[in-house]
């Protein structure tokens, strides 16, 4: 299978996931993205939750800290710690 320019930036994991079974997008919830200062994160409709549709993330740490149902998980870089 041929290699496109965009898999030199994909991660193996991304910074922001998203536990479907706790998230509650599809009961009208839009707190991580609407607390996202980078607009980072959306509502998959089809799927009734949220996910990460762009990979900036600073690692700021509100989607996870307002999330009400704690579906929310922020994995910082041993680095960044």
């Amino acid at each position: 299978m041929p290699h496109t320019p965009h898999d030199i930036f994909q991660r193996s994991t991304a910074p922001v996931t998203i536990d479907a079974d706790k998230c509650i997008a599809d009961k009208g919830c839009t707190v991580c993205v609407d607390v996202c200062p980078l607009d980072l994160l959306a509502i998959d409709v089809a799927k009734g939750s949220a996910y990460m549709k762009f990979d900036e993330c600073w690692y700021c740490m509100p989607c996870e800290k307002d999330c009400p149902t704690g579906a929310v998980k922020v994995e910082i870089p041993y680095l960044l710690r």
